[in-house]
């Protein structure tokens, strides 16, 4: 079995190759069903959460093996661990064990970019990264690799963390234009493409400030409990998600204003295997606000999974 680190799934992906493998896996052969969820209590520290996200085709099978421990912290270490484990279908033997959360970060910016594909406006002029975490970078590279971008902005909470972001993406020639943004609102009013990935519970993203013909990428918000779009946001707009399985029973930013009767279920046009199967056109007028919400499916990561042990020759 063959141990392949972040930096090797870094070598081996690029996000136009991964953007068209995720296409290939949501149009079908794919099983995902739902994943497995365990609270891990514990008498002296916080209780952990094991995940365990499997998914098959007819060439390979994986599971990915996440484990949140909120105490990891104090120890200086990660608090997400996660391995992605890829095996022969007709045999079970295992081919690879991959970097989890690098695969992770790659995986999830390349869904954003997949929707972006059907539902950005086709030449627009300024990007706003909300959020500058670890998978910040990512989707910034992922959004560039579908459209062309002349200014990017970076807002954070923390403006040197905004600072930092914008550096790194103009040092490695991404983004020459990239700068942080001091005012959220401002930002938002002058995006036409705005990808949020944070932890945050109370929404950031103001429907109101929002341009006609922007484009909403939702990448945070991964429980009901989170929210980072306002209730206008998600009324403004035309609604997609990247698994309804997912995005309607975990996602907050759409839970939320279900639950209050805000929306219906039916506002959700498409997901992502609709969109990639011409079952719907996605963005269908120059000054249509779409907004994508996406929680993650473990077929990503068998279609990552597979396309990185192609590429490292197993």
């Amino acid at each position: 079995m063959k141990i392949i680190s972040a930096d090797d799934v870094d070598a081996a992906l690029d996000f136009p190759a991964l953007t068209d493998t995720l296409a290939d896996a949501f149009r079908g052969g794919v099983h995902a069903p739902p994943r497995h969820h365990h609270t891990i209590a514990n008498a002296d520290s916080a209780d952990q959460t094991l995940l365990l996200m499997p998914a098959w085709n007819d060439r390979h099978m994986a599971v990915k093996l996440v484990v949140v421990t909120p105490d990891n912290g104090a120890r200086a270490l990660p608090a997400v661990m996660a391995s992605v484990i890829l095996m022969d279908k007709k045999t079970g033997a295992q081919i690879a064990m991959i970097d989890g959360a690098r695969l992770t970060l790659w995986r999830t910016a390349a869904a954003s970019a997949l929707a972006a594909r059907h539902l950005a406006p086709a030449e627009p002029d300024t990007l706003l990264m909300v959020g500058a975490g670890a998978l910040a970078p990512f989707l910034v590279r992922a959004h560039l690799s579908v459209r062309p971008y002349r200014h990017v902005l970076v807002w954070n909470r923390t403006v040197a963390g905004a600072e930092r972001l914008a550096e790194s993406l103009r040092a490695d020639g991404q983004a020459a234009e990239a700068v942080a943004a001091e005012s959220l609102d401002a930002a938002v009013g002058k995006a036409d493409v705005i990808s949020c990935a944070t932890l945050s519970t109370e929404p950031l993203i103001k429907g109101a400030l929002l341009s006609p013909g922007t484009h909403v990428d939702l990448v945070g918000a991964f429980t009901p409990a989170m929210r980072e779009s306002d209730d206008e946001c998600v009324q403004r707009a035309s609604l997609f998600v990247d698994t309804y399985a997912g995005a309607l029973h975990e996602g907050g930013d759409l839970v939320q204003p279900i639950n209050a009767g805000l929306i219906e279920r039916s506002h959700v046009r498409a997901e992502l295997m609709e969109l990639v199967n011409g079952d719907h056109m996605g963005r269908t007028a120059d000054d249509e606000i779409t907004l994508f919400k996406s929680t993650g499916a473990s077929l990503e990561d068998l279609a990552a999974a597979s396309l990185i042990a192609a590429r490292c020759g197993l």
